[in-house]
């Protein structure tokens, strides 16, 4: 298929998307714009992708931050290695100390956040060490939610659909993924039957980089897997009891897959990974997937390794991705991607409000400045 035919496809399936999410159809081109638009989307995207950086705010510490979780422009939360928890609620001018007693032998490599108080954390381990928190205060006082007993078991992501009801995702047991359930906002955890589940393949499993590889979107839930000879989404429409499973053309391996998922709506979604030994290489690293389609490559994809990627509050359009080598824009719901921060990030989210923010190592932390 040419390239002019693949984004006409694009544009078709996107516009029926940004009609049903409510957007106005004038920010998308329509099909028989195509090839104009085609003409144009580089220099227009390379002028706006000079628009955006990260401001990079001090944590004051060298922690390694996979979890992130920003509320607003004001309030987020940070879940790091040795047990480190930090929120803030200026910004990202001052952060405080809100671990969990007892945890300084664990890594959160994810959390979720849905107020200044209330926020859970998911701890990533073998055996014991992956475990769920739940905090209503603040931070100054956790229960332990749940603490995994088996051994083959380790959480990798965690994901909510509205404030009550979540998702956690773990390698497989017993050859097929691990889904632990909440209904009561992470204050207690189910493990789900999977009679639903498709089995993994042979070394399939999910990778606990940036706590993005599980996502909602509506009532729908999506996980990428990696790992083995295919890079693969699994998604389910019944809030985790059954799945069914698509293969991507995002690069497969030991330490390749799908690290990555973003939703726009149920109907537009963008994949994000690659290979993180080999961090530089650019092919095969993004997917997208638009109004029930298969699972397809962009024109022009992210320039490496990317294991985090969010859409931005009100555009139509806009998603960012950020990895080990640098972070990428796209204007046009993932099919042409351009570079505009080459530092080292981990995960990436946006708040309702539109404000955005990444994380990752040695404390490093930064909000979008557009």
């Amino acid at each position: 298929m040419t390239s002019h035919r693949i984004l006409a496809h694009f544009v078709r399936a996107a516009a029926v998307c940004a009609a049903a999410a409510g957007l106005a159809a004038a920010v998308i081109p329509s099909a028989s714009a195509a090839s104009r638009s085609a003409r144009t989307a580089a220099h227009s995207a390379g002028t706006l992708s000079r628009q955006l950086s990260w401001k990079l705010v001090s944590t004051g510490t060298q922690t390694h931050f996979r979890g992130l979780a920003p509320v607003s422009r004001n309030v987020a939360w940070l879940g790091g290695y040795d047990g480190v928890v930090l929120r803030t609620v200026n910004g990202g001018r001052t952060w405080a100390s809100a671990s969990p007693a007892g945890a300084s032998a664990l890594q959160f490599r994810d959390i979720s956040a849905f107020s200044a108080t209330r926020a859970v954390a998911m701890a990533a381990g073998t055996g014991t060490d992956s475990r769920l928190y739940f905090t209503a205060d603040g931070g100054r006082s956790w229960s332990l939610a749940y603490q995994n007993a088996n051994p083959q078991a380790f959480f990798d992501c965690m994901a909510f659909f509205n404030p009550r009801h979540g998702l956690v995702l773990s390698d497989p047991v017993n050859g097929k993924f691990r889904i632990l359930s909440t209904r009561d906002g992470g204050r207690s955890w189910t493990v789900l039957p999977d009679t639903g589940m498709p089995r993994a393949l042979p070394g399939e499993a999910g990778f606990a980089a940036s706590g993005e590889c599980l996502t909602t979107s509506g009532h729908d839930a999506w996980f990428g897997s990696g790992g083995s000879t295919a890079a693969r989404v699994f998604r389910s429409r019944d809030g985790g009891l059954t799945w069914h499973v698509s293969t991507t053309p995002i690069i497969s391996g030991a330490t390749a897959g799908v690290f990555g998922l973003a939703f726009r709506t149920p109907r537009a979604g963008v994949a994000v990974g690659g290979d993180f030994a080999a961090p530089t290489a650019a092919a095969r690293v993004a997917a997208l997937s638009y109004f029930g389609l298969p699972w397809f490559s962009p024109l022009s994809g992210p320039a490496g390794y990317r294991s985090g990627v969010t859409w931005i509050p009100g555009t139509p359009a806009t998603v960012i991705a950020a990895g080990l080598t640098g972070s990428d824009v796209s204007y046009d719901g993932g099919l042409d991607w351009h570079t505009f921060d080459t530092g080292q990030f981990d995960t990436v989210s946006c708040a309702a409000d539109g404000s955005c923010w990444a994380s990752g190592d040695l404390g490093r932390v930064a909000i979008l400045q557009r």
